[in-house]
């Protein structure tokens, strides 16, 4: 099975304007996403997808392959589909690995490779959840799955909602998920998705994901153990440099 990883990387960050050159112990954080992401075996070709002059010029002085892409794009997917009919190869499925995830291990790239066969439409990672403050934080994305492994919502809100259980024992009471931003597309299927149009929930929540459940694609999901840290804003990027020291 041929697998290419594309990594997205927008300069006009809202939160966090030209966050993909930002330095991250020595080294700009989309150095650190493609060369982590080239370690792993799994992935036949990784390449970036840009719509900056600036990132596309450091990544191809780093000697890494980079697309220039639309700037027009609305996400990462429709800019992964670009970089995909720009590339021209023959692959079977397309791995979207954020451009603000330096620490990628790639033992998580293989994991979600893993889940990939035929039939497999969509694929991500979750993670479990292990703090109350998770849970409750709408910026960490929950997600919910049937035994089967697909997913069946994802949302800002804690879910399931554990009625008639104290909050503190919530915990306890269920196992929760939080969503890890990984995607593995089925090439057919990546071309499908950058047709369709906004729906109610994903416009409700704001979250991608939803437009494809909402029209009947299906996600399949894969457990890791590895905890992951994305930069947002720049207080993200403290948190991330502290890591890195210990």
């Amino acid at each position: 099975m041929d697998i290419i990883g594309i990594i997205p990387a927008r300069y006009a960050s809202t939160r966090f304007p030209g966050k993909p050159l930002v330095d991250i112990g020595g080294k700009t954080m989309i150095q650190r996403v493609v060369e982590q992401c080239k370690k792993s075996p799994v992935l036949k070709k990784v390449v970036v997808a840009t719509d900056d002059d600036r990132i596309f010029d450091h990544v191809k002085g780093l000697g890494h392959e980079v697309y220039m892409t639309s700037s027009d794009h609305k996400n990462g997917t429709e800019r992964c589909h670009e970089a995909l009919k720009l590339d021209g190869g023959s692959y079977d499925f397309v791995i979207n690995i954020q451009g603000d995830e330096p620490f990628i291990d790639p033992e998580q790239i293989a994991l979600l490779a893993s889940v990939l066969n035929r039939k497999t439409e969509i694929a991500t990672l979750i993670k479990n959840i292990d703090d109350l403050e998770d849970l409750q934080n709408p910026n960490v994305i929950k997600a919910l799955k049937a035994d089967s492994g697909l997913a069946l919502y994802f949302s800002r809100s804690p879910i399931p909602h554990m009625r008639n259980i104290p909050t503190d024992d919530w915990m306890k009471s269920h196992q929760h998920y939080k969503h890890i931003g990984i995607y593995a597309y089925r090439v057919d299927i990546l071309a499908k998705l950058v047709t369709l149009s906004p729906t109610p929930l994903e416009l409700a929540e704001s979250l991608e994901q939803l437009r494809w459940i909402e029209n009947g694609f299906r996600i399949r999901t894969a457990i890791t153990p590895i905890e992951t840290i994305g930069i947002d804003a720049p207080e993200d990027l403290e948190k991330a440099l502290k890591e890195m020291q210990l």
